[in-house]
């Protein structure tokens, strides 16, 4: 643990992100677009951080704890590699921590779906000095944002300095983020950054052309998700939900309440995208209590994490643009799955009987939220809004409606 290591930092971060690198006052935020680097820079920087500084612990923090294994812990993880310094770190799950073993200094994750567990963390050694929030775009409140912030005060040893690191994706300018720290006049104590995927440049010919094929297909998606630049949510499609905690077994047992369950395919670019809510058709309620939203899942992986989230025996009405995933994913044990009835103006029928709804949506489900408060109607070349929605904040938006299918057309089935 004595031996010195020396590794070029600009070989293994690259350009671009110098300024957000060695900011030291209390805001530092990073908007971004896909392949910005600002997640992976970040994780190298706090892995460089906390070796640096021997009193210093950290918190990451998302909206909902489940989140964090597969994101920043990964993340966290990948830059000790990186750096190779992977002997020098223990990794625990339970609880899901990272020690920095010379010094015991930790990582900490929490997520704002349980808030005690923020506010009762007790560091052994040295200060909480720093907090990251990544995917901040899913916390919809600012007074979540202002708790957390709150939380880190209190002095710290000469040559620390607190800090709270915010990176996210600006899917919508109405986000508080955006006011907060980018519409805010200068200020020495924020850092307000946007990043795109040109400066990276470790991607490859084949990543550049997806963003290419994007800006030539698919331009408003492109403004956000190629160059970072905030994006516009005009002309909503669904305007009729709101983000609420419920109790699903006292949904479920109400009169007449039936389950939805909508599977929508992807794997490179696009996620595959899984739906399960209850619906009331007596009261016109659609309450919306999980969700599955990730790439690159073969359908062997599908099945396996469907059935792990204890939906195998459900009916689930799937994309019916893939029928051989669908037979396959039958062959494999979701006995209960059908293509989609696909027909004339399926998409509006679908999205005008969802429209007769309220729709309310567990905290956790934080893609399902991000969509749909992007969700919007397409707009000509002239600027006129046409009655087509946007190619684009569609995954769980298509599987929702696969899922309302039956109700739309009757032959209703249980919630068991």
């Amino acid at each position: 643990m004595s031996k010195i290591k020396e590794i070029s930092l600009q070989s293994v971060i690259g350009k671009g992100y110098a300024d957000f690198w060695n900011f030291k006052g209390r805001y530092r935020v990073c908007k971004g677009s896909r392949a910005s680097k600002k997640s992976k820079t970040t994780a190298l920087n706090f892995i460089f951080r906390v070796m640096k500084y021997k009193d210093a612990n950290l918190l990451v923090v998302r909206k909902v704890f489940s989140t964090l294994k597969d994101s920043c812990f990964s993340e966290l993880s990948w830059a000790v590699h990186r750096l190779g310094v992977s002997d020098l770190w223990d990794f625990k799950l339970s609880p899901l921590e990272m020690i920095y073993k010379p010094t015991g200094q930790k990582i900490f994750f929490r997520g704002l779906d349980d808030p005690l567990k923020i506010t009762s963390i007790t560091v052994q050694n040295g200060v909480l000095c720093w907090i990251w929030i990544e995917e901040a775009y899913e916390i919809g409140k600012e007074s979540d944002f202002d708790m957390l912030d709150e939380s880190v005060r209190g002095a710290v040893p000469l040559g620390l300095f607190k800090q709270i690191t915010i990176t996210l994706n600006p899917w919508n300018e109405h986000h508080w983020i955006k006011k907060r720290f980018f519409d805010s006049p200068p200020n020495d104590d924020i850092l307000a950054k946007t990043t795109n995927y040109l400066c990276n440049e470790f991607l490859d010919d084949n990543d550049l052309k997806v963003f290419e094929r994007m800006k030539l297909n698919n331009p408003k998606r492109y403004k956000v998700a190629g160059l970072g630049m905030w994006g516009i949510s005009e002309g909503l499609i669904f305007e009729n939900w709101e983000e609420m905690n419920f109790d699903v077994s006292e949904i479920s047992k109400r009169n007449g309440i039936r389950s939805a369950f909508g599977l929508d395919f992807g794997y490179t670019n696009d996620p595959t995208a899984f739906f399960a809510a209850l619906i009331d058709i007596d009261e016109k309620e659609i309450f919306v209590f999980d969700e599955l939203y990730k790439r690159a899942l073969t359908n062997v992986m599908i099945f396996k994490e469907i059935s792990k989230m204890g939906f195998s025996k459900e009916k689930i009405i799937a994309d019916s643009a893939e029928p051989k995933s669908v037979a396959e994913l039958s062959e494999l044990g979701l006995k209960g799955i059908r293509k989609a009835r696909k027909g004339r103006d399926s998409i509006l029928n679908g999205i005008q009987f969802i429209q007769g709804f309220k729709i309310y949506v567990l905290p956790k489900c934080v893609n399902f939220i991000t969509e749909i408060e992007n969700y919007c109607w397409d707009k000509d070349r002239f600027g006129n809004t046409i009655n087509s929605p946007i190619d684009g904040f569609n995954h769980l938006m298509d599987a929702m409606r696969y899922g309302v299918e039956d109700f739309l057309r009757g032959d209703m089935f249980s919630f068991e």
